[in-house]
Order: C-alpha cells, then structure tokens, then sequence
C-alpha cells in the first residue's frame, strides 16, 4: 500500500476526492495533511478522516520544512501530493524526496504555469488569453514552479465559456479525476521516469 502526505492551503476538494476514491481504497493510506498556515479548512476533512496534520513554514507556530522532513521519512512517506498547496517546495526538500513529489495545476502545462499562477489567476489568465481549451496538468515537482516533467494532461473545451469562473469549474471536475488517477497509476508501479519523458503504461 503506497503512504501519501497530501499538502494543501484551502478547502481541499481535491484531498477528500482522493481520500473518497473507491478506485484508491486498498492501494493507498493518506498518512499526513500538510497546510501552509496554522489552519486551513482542508483541516477538517483530515480530521474527519483521523489523519494527523501539520503546518509548515517560516511563522510561529509552524514547523519547518526540515523538520517535516523528518516526520515524513520516519512516517515512511512514498509519495507527497500538493493538491493546491500555494508555497514553493525549497530544492533539499525536492531532492530528499527526487521523483516522489508531484503538483496538480489547473491549466495545460507549460502554458499558465509560473510564480502567481494559482487558482483563479490561472482562470483569468487563460479566459483573457481567448484560448478555446483548458485543462489540468498532474507533474513532477521540481526546484521551480510548474517546470517538473509531466505525468499525465487532460482537456476540456471552454470555447463557449463567458468567464474565469465557468472555467473554474470545468477545470475542477477533471482535476478531481486526473488526480486520482495518477495516483492509482504510481501506486500500482505504472509510472516510469526515463531520460526526457513519463511513460505511464496502460
């Protein structure tokens, strides 16, 4: 059974459509919720589910990267998964866990993808760009935002779309289904990284 951190900064609908994926039930256990402040509202779901939380960064109150870290290597995590986690990962982080970090972002990588790229300021770049499909990316996690090598895509047409949020929730209810997607994938050994690609097998 693969061990998952899932890190998050809000409500967390992605993290309770892995934690409610019957497809995910016997192939994974969420270990730890990982928060970028002392409270988000993802919280509550990891509670309701008796998973220990954690918040990480600089502030008082918050654990650091590095000792979180350590939580995590002793929790024998095998996979980390930000699930609209805001903050950047620092690079000794990335590399402690290599190939074992991966981000859902809510565009078609690498369009849309960068330093304040999040949320609806992905929707509103894409709305006001006039492109005609969306989508979601699921990658790897690299030292930069968004630049990490991509597992797995899927499109959605927005070409009669009249505004960011319409995009919004197009694009949502893709992410909830890539996401867990990939998951199973990695869980059952399916995800290979080569040279310059993801192979992921069928």
């Amino acid at each position: 059974m693969l061990s998952l951190a899932i890190f998050v900064s809000g409500r967390g609908s992605n993290l309770r459509a892995v934690l409610e994926s019957p497809k995910l039930k016997d192939l994974i256990k969420v270990e730890a919720v990982v928060g970028d402040k002392l409270y988000c509202p993802a919280f509550d779901t990891a509670k309701s589910f008796l998973i220990p939380v954690y918040s990480v960064g600089n502030k008082e109150g918050l654990i650091s990267f590095d000792e979180l870290k350590i939580i995590l290597k002793k929790s024998g995590i095998d996979l980390i998964v930000l699930a609209g986690f805001l903050k950047l990962i620092p690079e000794d982080f990335v590399k402690a866990f290599q190939n074992r970090i991966i981000n859902i972002h809510p565009a078609l990588l690498p369009s849309f993808g960068g330093t304040g790229m999040y949320g609806m300021n992905v929707h509103k770049a894409v709305f006001e760009s006039s492109a005609k499909v969306s989508g979601v990316s699921v990658h790897y996690v690299d030292e930069t935002y968004d630049t990490g090598k991509i597992i797995a895509q899927r499109c959605v047409d927005i070409s009669d779309v009249n505004s960011p949020e319409e995009i919004a929730e197009r694009v949502l209810r893709i992410e909830h289904q890539l996401l867990s997607e990939v998951i199973e994938k990695i869980a059952l050994g399916k995800v290979f990284v080569e040279k310059f690609r993801v192979r992921v097998e069928t």
